[in-house]
């Protein structure tokens, strides 16, 4: 990728449970377990470095962005699952096993020359730290990975399914940080659903048609209620996005579609004049 070009590109943050309260001696061990974790996983899904992987140290995690012909379905695939046996070796005997958050998003990225730069880079980063992702691992003591994949990466990835890939696992939930408002989708590997706490609230109705096949829990209040924040008390999820349109890329709902949109109606509430337009798919 050349400097300052923006690239399509799957996004990935990790970060280590605690490790501000871990010893030296400790921290470099988890260091050094975390990378020998993910270089094993890129190794199995054929990702060796070089172009096919921009990998930046964080102190107690690490930033990749990987190439764009590099499948995403096989990071939330053989790559989670390969992550996921590697941290039981390490683990197995520890009295501090290291412990991982990790989220993953897709958009444009650029490359200054010192780091990556992009709004997919901002989202996957809050994602991952995002107080969700902390509430599973501290739930659970033996739950030593959470995944935390955006609303656009699970729709278009994840829900598509494939080998180690378990859509119905996974559970959203709104996170809410800094300028970030989204919902993200968690797995924990193993389990049938991630421990998000819960607020005590009855969960809205399953919903049924195109909404049903999204598995459990699709509404903002049940997402909400998952999670321990507030939401929008039995009102679903709406069918319905905002299209901003300029020329041949369109922002919807703040994710860049290159290229025209086939299908798209114009509000009957819509002058027209504001170059907004509503589509018919679901978000």
């Amino acid at each position: 990728m050349s400097r300052h070009e923006a690239v399509h590109r799957l996004v990935m943050s990790a970060d280590i449970k605690g490790s501000g309260r871990l010893g030296h001696q400790a921290k470099i061990r988890s260091r050094t377990g975390m990378y020998e974790v993910f270089d094993a996983a890129f190794h199995a899904v054929g990702v060796a470095g070089g172009d096919q992987l921009h990998l930046e140290d964080r102190g107690d995690g690490v930033l990749a962005a990987l190439a764009p012909e590099v499948p995403p379905s096989a990071l939330v695939g053989l790559w989670l699952e390969e992550v996921h046996q590697g941290l039981r070796e390490h683990n197995a005997g520890l009295t501090e096993p290291l412990r991982l958050r990790i989220a993953m998003h897709g958009g444009p990225v650029s490359d200054d020359g010192r780091g990556l730069v992009g709004r997919a880079v901002d989202l996957a980063c809050r994602l991952c730290d995002s107080e969700p992702a902390k509430a599973i691992l501290a739930a659970d003591d033996d739950i030593d990975l959470v995944l935390v994949v955006s609303d656009l990466l699970y729709h278009s990835v994840v829900a598509e399914g494939g080998r180690f890939v378990e859509p119905e696992h996974y559970l959203p939930c709104t996170v809410r940080a800094k300028e970030t408002d989204e919902v993200a989708w968690f797995h924990v590997p193993r389990r049938t659903r991630p421990p998000l706490p819960e607020t005590g609230r009855v969960p809205a109705p399953r919903p049924t048609g195109v909404d049903a096949e999204r598995g459990p829990g699709r509404t903002h209040a049940d997402a909400a209620a998952r999670c321990g924040q507030p939401g929008e008390t039995g009102e679903p999820w709406s069918t319905k996005y905002r299209i901003n349109v300029n020329g041949n890329n369109q922002i919807v709902d703040g994710a860049e579609v290159h290229g025209p949109i086939i299908g798209v109606r114009v509000s009957p509430d819509n002058d027209n004049d504001s170059g907004q337009a509503e589509g018919d798919g679901p978000r």
